[in-house]
């Protein structure tokens, strides 16, 4: 009996592959050159963050959040910071939440640049990347010069900020967005709004709609290109967001339409890059004086922290989607007893894949790119049984036996040293 199943091939994706930035493994079953199903295979960048995390008093591990992403890292900390805040009752200097915002805004261009760059390359319009990434190169010299780091600025601090923006970086800053719209957002705005190449390569590709965009929670502009009016910053009413008029960007106010394709995502994206300048000028305008952090010094903090009893939920619009961080007390200890994190990647990603089914093999790297994934921040692990569906907690020590027994299983040749069994370990979590 002659069957269409006979024809179908199933091509791994992964987890090292010249289309993706960071290890995941996308495995792509297709009949002919069409994708009928799509796999995601994750856990290639577990970190083991979580069960770090309750090893290290809560100021410690507000840097441990920023390093999460590298890109994102403002937005962890930023995040993270909120959820203390909440769960201890501490309150921000209004200053230190213009502050939060400008630098936010400037993570946003840096990110949403840097996206671009990597979609033009994805079709392979490297002229895009060289532009997109030169441009983006003043913003870092700007995040360098506020928070001595082109990645990882540490700006943020339990009660509020730890540097100032001085008039000299006003000036900086300002100097900068007039570069960016004087010289580089007419050009960006021509090659992915009105190049006709561009959108014939973009448009109807990796098309996540409205429905499940909803359905699988998609984040950021994912959701958004998607016609999703969904942003933290003007949904929750965030820090001092309402005043500068932040407002959800979709492709309908540029191009009259939403197909929530990756034209549409890149759209959304560039409207972004414009309003994240005008959150920042309309940010100097309306910026107080005063004080920008609640505590002088970092014991101070950990004083007030060891007294907290409760729980903190921290949100924040971060430049690829909704963060949000969760801390537990732990009373009379500096150490919270359960912190947690979920980035916006992971409910993208699903979305994507479903979104493939149906389309060609050469869409797959564009629409991937196109949510701007970020795995190191994404990956998690869960130990289940396949045959009891029961879940268990395993120590370092049950999963590098684990590893060892399955190479084994794959390859009788290699063997391990015996000493490697006997590693000493303490016993985690399940993230």
């Amino acid at each position: 009996m002659n069957s269409r199943i006979e024809y179908w091939v199933k091509i791994p994706i992964g987890p090292i592959h010249p289309a993706l930035e960071e290890p995941e493994k996308f495995i792509i079953t297709l009949d002919g050159e069409r994708i009928i199903n799509v796999d995601v295979k994750l856990g290639y960048n577990l970190r083991g963050l979580e069960w770090i995390a309750m090893r290290r008093n809560y100021i410690q591990l507000m840097y441990l959040a920023e390093r999460i992403c590298g890109i994102c890292s403002f937005s962890h900390n930023h995040t993270y910071t909120r959820a203390v805040e909440e769960m201890a009752g501490i309150e921000v200097p209004e200053r230190a939440e213009y502050i939060r915002v400008i630098v936010g805004e400037l993570e946003r261009i840096h990110s949403h640049l840097l996206n671009l760059g990597v979609i033009g390359h994805a079709i392979g319009y490297d002229t895009v990347l060289h532009l997109s990434w030169l441009a983006r190169e003043r913003v870092m010299d700007i995040l360098e010069a506020i928070g001595g780091n082109r990645v990882n600025y540490a700006m943020n601090t339990i009660g509020g900020v730890r540097r100032d923006i001085e008039e000299k970086h006003k000036r900086a800053i300002l100097d900068m967005i007039a570069y960016y719209k004087n010289e580089i957002m007419p050009k960006i705005e021509e090659i992915f709004l009105y190049d006709p190449t561009v959108e014939a390569r973009l448009r109807d590709a990796g098309v996540i709609p409205k429905r499940i965009a909803i359905e699988y929670s998609a984040q950021g502009p994912t959701a958004r290109g998607s016609g999703v009016k969904k942003d933290v910053r003007y949904n929750e009413r965030l820090g001092v967001y309402p005043d500068l008029g932040v407002k959800p960007v979709t492709p309908k106010e540029f191009t009259g339409v939403i197909k929530g394709d990756v034209f549409d995502r890149m759209v959304v994206r560039v409207g972004e890059l414009w309003q994240s300048m005008e959150l920042i000028e309309r940010a100097f305008d309306q910026m107080p004086g005063g004080k920008i952090k609640t505590f002088a010094k970092d014991n101070l903090i950990l004083l007030k922290l060891k007294k907290a009893d409760g729980e903190g939920i921290g949100r924040y619009e971060a430049p690829r989607g909704e963060v949000i961080h969760y801390v537990r007390a732990n009373p009379g200890k500096d150490i919270p007893s359960k912190w947690k994190a979920r980035e916006p990647t992971f409910p993208n990603l699903f979305a994507v894949a479903r979104a493939l089914v149906g389309e060609q093999l050469a869409d797959v790297p564009v629409a991937i790119a196109s949510i701007d994934p970020c795995l190191s921040c994404t990956d998690r692990v869960a130990v289940v049984d396949a045959r009891t569906g029961k879940r268990e907690i395993l120590t370092e020590k049950d999963l590098l036996r684990a590893s060892i027994e399955k190479t084994r299983e794959i390859n009788p040749k290699v063997s391990a040293r015996p000493e490697m069994v006997g590693v000493s370990c303490q016993r985690g979590d399940l993230l």
